[in-house]
């Protein structure tokens, strides 16, 4: 099936002042669009329990941004920057960040053309010795490549890149992460480290807003997706469905499919990386129908859930993953995914509503709102840049409510 989107369909004009360059002195405090099928309101985050179905479970990808960018020199000065996206070897997440001594990672490298062989490296102190990072690329690319670091602290890799490593904030900042950004480019409920960009809908949550939100009967659940530098990448092709989705891995319990379950009605997704895993499911489950298996050793492909039946609905998808399970003896899924989600006729079967900050223009993350809300995206948008709210990672967010079959 031929697929085609006008990537100018998806434009507006956002001036760089309208880009929140920090965050709020306060989380919770950001303005909230309220988009009702049709309608558009607005209020602060904090009463967003208003707005929300009683006894709603919202749905948390509880990943932690990781101090991805790591500044070496050469011998001769020149400065590099070395920015980890995904483990190469070992794969796993987990095992990586455990590595001691050694670890290889797939890499994004600022000033490439200086390094053109030989090692680079940096000198640090670590619990009050001197030790030292050395890196070479074992294996170049097109855009990423792979790069072999070896260091003499008796510490983890993840330990090592929170001594030596910056937050990777978004390029569209323009700005060096600051200390701020330590704290604030991370959700309160951040946990497991992978990512290099933050599921920015949460970074509005706080504690008290959580508890309080539990008091009044909403439920919580987590997955976990880790967030790659693809979620920057503009789409350069004037048809959009020609842009190379990039791959993300996630996980998610039984337990928290058992639960969404039960409340499938009331599924909020608070934020695009929870859009993807939870939308993600349904193609295990498929597989699971016409394969017997979810197979996850197989990337979800980019327009893999468009070829599900339409009939194969939220429902199906959550009890077919969960009797496998059962039956299995499985605590918890982890694949990947290369989903897009496109107006080209994608069906949402697992989440009903939807929390999300406003996104770049010409961006696949628009393209994923414009095929919740249809062509009112623009009317969203517009009342968003009339009435002053601030845009992109640092700014003020939506909910987004459309009634539709499950």
């Amino acid at each position: 099936m031929e697929r085609h989107i006008d990537i100018n369909d998806y434009n507006y004009e956002l001036a760089d002042e309208r880009i929140a360059k920090f965050p709020l002195a306060e989380r919770s405090s950001s303005k909230l669009l309220i988009y009702d099928n049709g309608e558009i309101s607005d209020s602060r985050f904090g009463s967003i329990a208003d707005y929300l179905p009683e006894g709603a479970t919202l749905v948390f990808n509880n990943t932690r941004v990781v101090r991805a960018r790591i500044v070496m020199h050469k011998a001769s000065g020149a400065r590099i920057e070395v920015f980890c996206l995904e483990p190469h070897n070992p794969a796993d997440y987990e095992r990586a960040f455990a590595q001691r001594g050694r670890s290889e990672w797939s890499c994004i490298v600022g000033n490439l053309k200086k390094w053109k062989e030989g090692e680079i490296g940096i000198d640090f102190d670590y619990r009050g010795e001197q030790h030292s990072l050395r890196a070479e690329i074992v294996e170049r690319g097109t855009r990423e490549h792979i790069v072999r670091m070896r260091w003499s602290a008796d510490c983890s890799f993840g330990e090592l890149l929170e001594a030596l490593g910056r937050i990777p904030i978004p390029p569209y900042l323009n700005r060096e992460s600051e200390e701020i950004d330590n704290t604030r480019y991370q959700t309160v409920y951040a946990r497991y480290e992978g990512s290099v960009a933050a599921p920015t809908a949460g970074l509005h949550f706080t504690p008290e807003l959580i508890d309080d939100m539990r008091s009044r009967g909403f439920g919580f659940e987590e997955v976990t997706l880790h967030v790659g530098a693809g979620t920057f990448l503009p789409v350069k092709d004037e048809d959009a469905a020609q842009h190379p989705m990039h791959t993300e891995h996630f996980a998610v319990t039984r337990q928290s499919i058992e639960r969404l379950l039960a409340n499938r009605d009331r599924v909020v997704a608070v934020g695009t990386t929870s859009v993807r895993t939870l939308e993600s499911l349904s193609a295990l489950a498929w597989r699971i129908r016409q394969e017997g298996t979810p197979a996850t050793d197989r990337v979800i492909g980019q327009w893999e859930l468009y070829d599900i039946p339409a009939d194969f609905l939220g429902y199906d998808a959550l009890t077919t993953l969960a009797d496998y399970m059962r039956s299995n003896n499985i605590e918890q899924l982890k694949a990947a995914t290369q989903i897009m989600i496109t107006p080209l006729g994608y069906r949402f079967r697992i989440v009903r509503y939807i929390v999300t900050n406003f996104h770049q223009p010409k961006s696949t993350l628009l393209l994923l709102v414009g095929a919740y809300v249809g062509e009112d995206w623009h009317r969203i948008y517009d009342y968003a840049l009339s009435h002053d709210f601030r845009f992109l990672s640092y700014g003020d967010s939506s909910l987004l409510k459309v009634d539709r079959a499950k």
